[in-house]
């Protein structure tokens, strides 16, 4: 009996060393430590004043009812460092200005994409996560930082699913918060921060709703963790975008039966010219501004109310009641449509050859223009630039995002919607359909389309916006057009330069790769690092500290298809074989595409 009673203690203790160990790891992710840039440098891409509209207004996100203060004062596990700290988040990803200090704007003094908003009636601000946190990217060159408005970032967001790997800013969140509550030393210090005078008098309530917030992230970390929602690691600069919205408005909002596995993450795409497009999204499958933003930030965190405290559905004007921001979604719209492509910056990554260029240009008319430059019309008092969409069977990129988007299907049955509702509001389905809807089996493109509706009906409502301002916000008196097509835009190449990784889900790490056949792209790479190659435009592949490796053989992250090489067009092979020396001319020569350089080509 002793022996077994010694046995047990010795399992209990392996256990125990067990567990401390992969805590441990969880609440020290790996991080990359490398070193800051000397100078970040701006590109003429528009005003100091929009840069700063871009970066810091609200949405109306919020990250699981997260207070701004309290991030403000969070430390770190095993230490008293400030989470918030910029140099510790910079090595998430978050781009941060060595000489930057606190603002109006950015009290906080924390990285682009860090708002923050009240609700109506509260005095208490939020944490509010922003488009440019996802849509503002950087390059580095010889210890110089160049940054890219409106360009792809390449932080480690959204997953709080713990691995021993970590690196995810949403894992290590987690951690801060919970040794922050159960560590009662550092709660002591984390109150006194955030109450000043009110210690006394608020200590109680605000651990209850300190709490509260907590337990959001640790149900949201183990729903999706014991349900396997996310098998793809998405890795730095992706998220599964369409995927984790249908989660949290499907799943997390109307019924747990409504999740689905989200195994395609996708590369933040750039915003430059995106509101001339007819279509947006990887798949071109949305047409409205608003509505696309109102999505974005429904997936991103803002608060959504389908029923009411008895759990029945909203019905009527009361549809449906969110924390989104439609004024100040409005205005980042306003602002990017001044945001100019970036223009190579040749005292910063070397000169161009012209001469080089000029023989590239020859090439990109021949095997590039095809697709990439698209056919543009007048429409609504603007230029309408008309996408090419290249099927998956033919372009053979990984067809995950297309597929999911078209395929997934949820019960919305319990909304009970009436068709006759659905019929005024303003939403157009391509084709249209020929039966009556089935809410049972809804597919996301649509289902999101008729949410967002609602909850931009509401929002128009609750903000007192007039009727008559409405088209205009919505954007140039646009439907919320839908479209699931099994397929994938060929957008304009003006400033590709400076969007690497390519193809929708990144898994070709630059853009000389781009134009060899597969079977020279390589299958293994290392991710996260901002140093850049200006030789063959892309991020730096090499190994380096704690950086990402992407495997481009597991579900999500194939690098199939967008060939140039020898063989039958369609499946994949979308032009001829470009020799090494024609590739370096058409790299060239997409330094200057679009930009002022252009002009000076011989």
């Amino acid at each position: 009996m002793r022996l077994l009673f010694r046995l047990l203690a010795l399992l209990a203790a392996l256990l125990g060393l067990g567990l401390a160990v992969v805590l441990y790891f969880v609440a020290n992710p790996k991080l990359p430590t490398g070193s800051p840039a000397q100078q970040v440098h701006y590109l003429d891409q528009w005003s100091d004043a929009d840069r700063q509209v871009f970066y810091f207004t609200p949405q109306g996100t919020e990250v699981k009812g997260l207070r701004y203060e309290w991030f403000r004062a969070l430390e770190l596990p095993f230490s008293t460092q400030r989470f918030a700290a910029p140099e510790y988040l910079a090595r998430f990803g978050f781009l941060i200005d060595p000489a930057q200090k606190a603002t109006p704007d950015n009290p906080g003094n924390l990285p682009v994409g860090f708002a923050r908003h009240k609700k109506p009636g509260s005095q208490d601000e939020y944490l509010d996560i922003t488009c440019a946190a996802c849509h503002t990217g950087e390059l580095r060159f010889n210890g110089q930082a160049v940054r890219i408005d409106g360009g792809s970032a390449q932080h480690v967001l959204p997953s709080s699913v713990p691995t021993l790997r970590g690196g995810s800013f949403g894992q290590a969140l987690v951690a801060s918060l919970t040794s922050t509550y159960y560590t009662p030393w550092k709660f002591e210090r984390f109150a006194r921060s955030v109450l000043g005078d009110d210690y006394d008098t608020r200590r109680q309530q605000l651990r209850k709703d300190f709490k509260a917030s907590l337990d959001t992230f640790v149900k949201v970390a183990w729903n999706d963790t014991h349900r396997g929602l996310y098998p793809t690691e998405e890795g730095p600069g992706r998220t599964d975008a369409f995927g984790r919205i249908a989660n949290a408005s499907f799943g997390d909002a109307i019924s747990p039966r409504n999740y689905r596995v989200a195994n395609a993450p996708v590369d933040y795409p750039q915003l430059w010219d995106m509101w001339t497009f007819d279509w947006v999204q990887w798949n071109g499958s949305a047409q409205q501004p608003m509505a696309r933003n109102i999505g974005e930030a429904l997936g991103v965190g803002a608060t959504l109310n389908l029923f009411d405290a008895n759990g029945q559905p909203l019905k009527g004007d009361d549809r449906y009641p969110s924390s989104v921001r439609l004024r100040d979604l409005h205005l980042i719209e306003q602002t990017l449509q001044r945001l100019k492509p970036p223009a190579w910056p040749e005292a910063l990554l070397g000169a161009v050859d012209k001469p080089l260029a000029a023989q590239g240009r020859e090439l990109f008319n021949e095997n590039c223009a095809g697709c990439h430059v698209p056919r543009s019309v007048q429409s609504d008092g603007r230029w309408v630039q008309h996408l090419k969409m290249l099927p998956v069977d033919y372009i053979g990129t990984d067809p995950g995002a297309a597929n999911n988007i078209a395929d997934h299907r949820f019960d919305l049955s319990a909304l009970q919607w009436d068709p006759a509702e659905l019929a005024k509001l303003d939403v157009q389905l391509q084709p249209t359909p020929t039966e009556q809807l089935d809410l049972s089996k809804l597919s996301s493109a649509r289902g999101l389309a008729y949410i967002t509706a609602f909850v931009g009906n509401r929002a128009y409502l609750d903000a007192n916006i007039p009727l008559a301002q409405q088209p205009a916000m919505n954007g140039f008196g646009l439907p919320i057009g839908v479209r699931e097509l099994r397929a994938y835009k060929a957008r304009p190449l003006a400033g590709v330069w400076a969007t690497a990784p390519f193809l929708h889900n990144g898994s070709v790490p630059s853009l000389y790769q781009l134009l060899s056949p597969q079977d020279e792209r390589a299958t293994t790479f290392y991710k996260g690092t901002f140093e850049y190659d200006p030789k063959h435009l892309g991020y730096r592949t090499e190994d380096f500290s704690n950086g990402f490796v992407f495997d481009t053989r597991i579900t999500g992250n194939h690098n199939s298809g967008h060939e140039f090489r020898a063989g039958k067009r369609g499946n994949g092979v979308i032009g001829r074989l470009l020799q090494p020396q024609e590739r370096w001319a058409l790299l060239e020569y997409l330094k200057v595409l679009g930009g002022p350089l252009e002009a000076q080509l011989p």
